[in-house]
């Protein structure tokens, strides 16, 4: 029987008072921080971790792309797997998983070390975060539900802009000597006090559909698409583009085709089927993914350029993304309080509009000053692209599942944050290689030529995303009606 097709027995729930549905809602969210933070704060480390650990340019490629992908391949099946397993053991299990992993990174003695402990820490990641929404999602009585998700969009986006920023400023603090570890070491104390009070109070019954089975077969399918598609674009420049890079980039393309045909006749599909019959859902999947492939590229490249290129401080680099934090902090409290409500996909236009205005802005400044750019020459052009960045965050959210049902909820969250992180990798993956390409002989002046190509190719493809936000019905309420 398919999963749209099933009655027999309700997905259990667990009613909880409302102040510890709050206390489940600060554990979640503690969970999200974290994850956040640390795809995003290794950005900045790079550099640094490349001068003390050594390796190629690849090396600062994959210590990015590593969580990235991992916590991609890992998502979607685990949604699936809080069904079998239980949301609330999944989710404890992830978490200190996560935390054990970030002390093993802060630990690393070599590069190939920290990569694979950057892969176990975006599996336990992946494991984490997709029960995490449905717990909330079922101790918060519906007619707190609304309030409660209130604010989450506009922490996930202040936490990717904040992460790069606290990065600078603990590598120039190189508390106790542990100079670049202290950016995972940080989580260890977290994640003990989140995996303590999250045993205190997540329910022990989560929406779980005792029900559902794991489609192997296309968890499979789909694991080795994923990784045949970032091994060759992580690796390819770096080794010349040898012949198995485009071969295994086509048998990517293969696989996932054949992912589709396998859920078409799945009995136990890994993806609910009935979230793909939502227009807002599957085209906010696209948005999303145009969108975080060119965010997570604009940070990789700026955090190159100012710091190998120009040779500034990891500090003085975190101080320069300042305006650009603050512009998304800004806007996405704007979107969060007003605009998302009102303006519905009219929000998004806006804010993908002046988001291309800001890069445009930032490639003509790298374009126009060259060598003699200064922090506050950068500053306006940033503030554009942060406040435009700022104003997606919270009204793709609601599109996406804000109409999602308890049953689709897991799938929903683990698919969201799946396109999310591995958008990101592909995005660091592709442009890191045409920015490392463009760069050639390392110098100051084939550094901001390689900004400024970068920078004009995430203008263009913020562009074509916009061209995508038409076909959203007008409001993320609107989902089931029409447009």
């Amino acid at each position: 029987m398919s999963i749209t097709q099933r009655s027999p027995q309700a997905p259990t729930t667990s009613t909880l008072p409302l102040r510890t549905a709050w206390l489940v809602l600060t554990v979640v969210v503690l969970a999200d921080i974290m994850d956040l933070i640390d795809s995003s704060i290794a950005n900045l480390a790079g550099p640094s971790i490349r001068a003390d650990l050594g390796g190629g340019q690849v090396t600062v490629q994959w210590v990015l792309s590593a969580y990235t992908a991992a916590f991609a391949l890992g998502l979607v099946t685990s949604g699936r797997l809080g069904d079998l397993l239980g949301r609330r053991r999944l989710f404890l299990l992830g978490m200190t998983g996560f935390t054990l992993a970030s002390l093993a990174c802060g630990l690393a003695p070599d590069v190939v070390f920290l990569i694979v402990a950057r892969t176990l820490q975006g599996l336990c990641g992946s494991v984490m975060i997709p029960q995490g929404l449905a717990l909330v999602k079922v101790v918060f009585p519906p007619q707190h539900l609304r309030k409660a998700l209130t604010p989450v969009g506009p922490l996930m986006g202040l936490t990717m802009v904040a992460g790069p920023i606290l990065a600078g400023w603990l590598l120039h603090l190189d508390l106790f000597g542990s100079q670049w570890r202290s950016i995972f070491l940080i989580n260890v104390p977290f994640g003990i006090i989140a995996a303590v009070l999250g045993r205190r109070v997540l329910p022990r019954c989560g929406g779980e559909d005792p029900a559902a089975r794991l489609d192997l077969t296309g968890v499979g399918l789909l694991t080795a698409a994923s990784a045949l598609l970032i091994i060759p674009l992580i690796q390819g420049r770096d080794l010349g583009w040898p012949a198995w890079t485009y071969v295994m980039m086509a048998a990517a393309v293969v696989l996932l085709a054949l992912f589709v045909l396998s859920q078409r006749h799945s009995k136990h599909p890994v993806v609910t089927p009935s979230l793909f019959r939502k227009r807002s859902f599957v085209v906010g999947l696209v948005i999303v993914a145009g969108f975080y492939a060119s965010l997570s590229a604009f940070v990789l490249v700026v955090n190159l350029l100012l710091q190998q290129g120009m040779h500034w401080t990891p500090l003085h680099t975190g101080l320069a993304l300042i305006p650009w934090a603050l512009g998304t902090a800004v806007a996405v409290l704007l979107a969060g309080a007003v605009l998302a409500e009102k303006l519905g996909r009219a929000s998004l236009h806006l804010g993908l509009s002046i988001a291309v205005i800001g890069l445009l802005a930032l490639w003509w400044s790298i374009a126009h000053w060259g060598a003699g750019i200064t922090v506050w020459k950068l500053a306006p052009a940033l503030l554009f692209t942060g406040f435009g960045s700022g104003l997606v965050f919270v009204p793709l959210v609601d599109f996406i599942i804000g109409d999602a049902t308890t049953e689709e909820v897991g799938t929903g969250a683990g698919l969201l944050n799946a396109v999310q992180q591995f958008a990101g990798a592909i995005g660091v993956a592709a442009l890191g290689t045409v920015f490392f390409a463009r760069v050639g002989h390392p110098s100051v002046h084939s550094y901001l030529a390689a900004a400024e190509l970068v920078f004009g190719i995430t203008a263009g493809l913020n562009l074509l995303t916009l061209l995508l936000v038409g076909l959203l019905p007008k409001h993320a309420q609107q989902a089931h009606g029409q447009a």
